[in-house]
């Protein structure tokens, strides 16, 4: 057993992955990730699992700039409007 796979396992107790049910995660993630399946026009089953796990954390940092954008965009549009108005809570909300 590998030194990784030894800490994992002594880290996790019992609850051990199997390398099938990380290829089926992997598998998923693939699924789920625009980038991946854009690049070739076509989607592609063959991507590694490294590329895999580097595209999903690119794909959520991308998601959390997006957000804070549109945070950001949100606030600036609350600014500007009267803050009694029903515009103004319905924005409230979604901040």
């Amino acid at each position: 057993m590998s030194s990784r796979r030894s800490r994992a396992q002594s880290t996790t107790g019992s609850s051990r992955i199997s390398d099938d049910q990380i290829i089926e995660l992997v598998s998923k993630l693939h699924q789920l990730l625009p980038e991946i399946n854009r690049s070739n026009g076509r989607r592609s089953n063959k991507a590694s699992a490294n590329k895999v796990l580097q595209e999903t954390c690119n794909y959520i940092k991308n998601l959390h700039r997006e957000v804070d954008n549109l945070s950001d965009r949100l606030s600036q549009l609350l600014s500007t409007i009267d803050a009694d108005s029903p515009e103004a809570a319905i924005i409230r909300t979604l901040i």
